[in-house]
């Protein structure tokens, strides 16, 4: 005979909060912008983070996530980590977020290959990336909008 560990796997709320943002539905860049400021306030942020949220059917935010911080030029963050936090939450959906302390929200080459191999996971779990959006000062990028996510 062989021992085998069985584990379960739960997801524990660290905490619920009311957040002075429209609407819990995601349905633009802007949107999406404005409910990672109230929530993580991003723009102010000295180092590098990058974030998540898990959205339904109907593209409402039923998990917020704050997956990395980094140092004041660089985050490294895995599919794995992304789509871990999705599964739990029963997200169909997801879209990813990362501040630039240098306050310019234009995308580095890393960006770009992080959101691709984001893409190709979620295709794989059936769980859609929306869009990466990357703050700046003040300002947000929408790497869906500018062309940039098929």
């Amino acid at each position: 005979m062989k021992r085998i560990n069985v584990f379960s796997v739960e997801l524990i709320r660290d905490k619920a909060a009311l957040y002075d943002i429209e609407s819990k539905k995601v349905t633009s860049p802007d949107a999406a912008y404005r409910a990672i400021e109230e929530i993580f306030s991003l723009s102010s942020k000295p180092n590098e983070h990058f974030g998540m949220f898990s959205l339904n059917t109907k593209n409402e935010i039923i998990g917020a996530h704050l997956i990395f911080s980094g140092s004041v030029n660089s985050s490294v963050v895995h599919p794995r980590e992304v789509f871990q936090r999705a599964l739990l939450n029963n997200a169909t959906s997801v879209v990813v977020f990362h501040n630039h302390p240098s306050g310019d929200p234009g995308p580095s080459r890393e960006d770009l290959d992080v959101t691709r191999r984001l893409q190709e996971a979620g295709k794989v779990l059936g769980i859609e990336l929306l869009d990466h959006i990357i703050i700046g000062d003040g300002r947000h990028y929408s790497l869906k909008s500018k062309g940039h996510m098929n």
